[in-house]
């Protein structure tokens, strides 16, 4: 029933996962069997509970029920938000689940990670102790948040090279300095993808699966692009670099965005593709 209601959430346009008791003990038992599984591999960092759950706070601002059309429109009733106090209910015990002998026996050397649910403010107090620093019963615990320039745009970032580098150091970079003084920060999806590369409003990342109409011509040229999408992969990048780690958001996309009309400025999620068109400063 989805934590989101995203078109990646499973079921496009529905958000109602947190609202069924059988569903919400469903993922518990499904991170016990990963944690068993992979728990001692090696190559494994740590898990993460769940990813991106709407919460009250992102709500308003990705519009699910008008963004993302479900295909079920019965299905989706009592489609809503997930409330922060419910949501940190459920990763405490998620948490003790995951590190119960008895249950997951994850080992205290692999993370147990928690995204911020759009909302990194909220977690200054989360598996606090007396001291104000972490409690004792939780080991090993790294927040993730997932920062997009398009995000910014939704939040009043200008869109501009200037709006969007001034956003990036002022709003970004501060944030996740102030978060990692609570706990390890991941930026665990970001990328260079922009309105102004793509040449049209994208209104927060929307495209012609959401029925809007992209760019049909290029409005930046070769070298233009370059420069901007270098400027805003400098800027992020040192943001970044104040909390523990980052994962771009992803190495190869499906999508022919040369030839299929209205992608233009898609590709910028495409790492591969950012680095085979010089976007991507390669790290030294």
């Amino acid at each position: 029933m989805s934590q989101n209601g995203f078109d990646n959430g499973g079921i496009s346009g529905v958000c109602k996962w947190a609202q069924l008791p059988d569903e919400v003990e469903f993922v518990l038992s499904v991170l016990e069997r990963l944690a068993k599984r992979y728990g001692h591999r090696q190559a494994l960092m740590g898990i993460e509970i769940i990813n991106e759950p709407n919460t009250t706070t992102s709500w308003p601002m990705m519009n699910v029920t008008e963004r993302y059309k479900a295909v079920d429109p019965e299905l989706a009733e009592g489609t809503g938000p997930i409330a922060f106090d419910w949501l940190k209910d459920f990763y405490v015990t998620a948490y003790h689940r995951l590190r119960d002998a008895d249950k997951g026996a994850l080992p205290t050397d692999k993370a147990v990670v928690f995204h911020d649910g759009f909302d990194i403010e909220q977690w200054k107090d989360f598996m606090r102790g007396s001291d104000g620093r972490l409690a004792p019963e939780f080991e090993n615990v790294v927040l993730d948040t997932h920062q997009y320039l398009m995000t910014a745009e939704m939040m009043g970032c200008p869109q501009t090279v200037e709006g969007y580098d001034d956003f990036v150091r002022n709003t970004y970079a501060p944030m996740i300095a102030e978060m990692s003084e609570y706990f390890p920060v991941i930026v665990g999806e970001w990328c260079l993808f922009n309105s102004v590369g793509c040449g049209v409003d994208t209104h927060g990342g929307q495209s012609v699966l959401n029925g809007e109409e992209g760019a049909q011509a290029e409005t930046l040229t070769a070298e233009q692009k370059r420069s901007l999408y270098q400027g805003v992969a400098e800027s992020q990048l040192a943001a970044w670099s104040k909390g523990s780690g980052f994962y771009y958001w992803n190495y190869k996309l499906l999508t022919d965005t040369v030839n299929t009309p209205g992608w233009i400025g898609w590709d910028a999620w495409d790492l591969g593709r950012c680095i085979a068109q010089d976007w991507f400063p390669l790290q030294k």
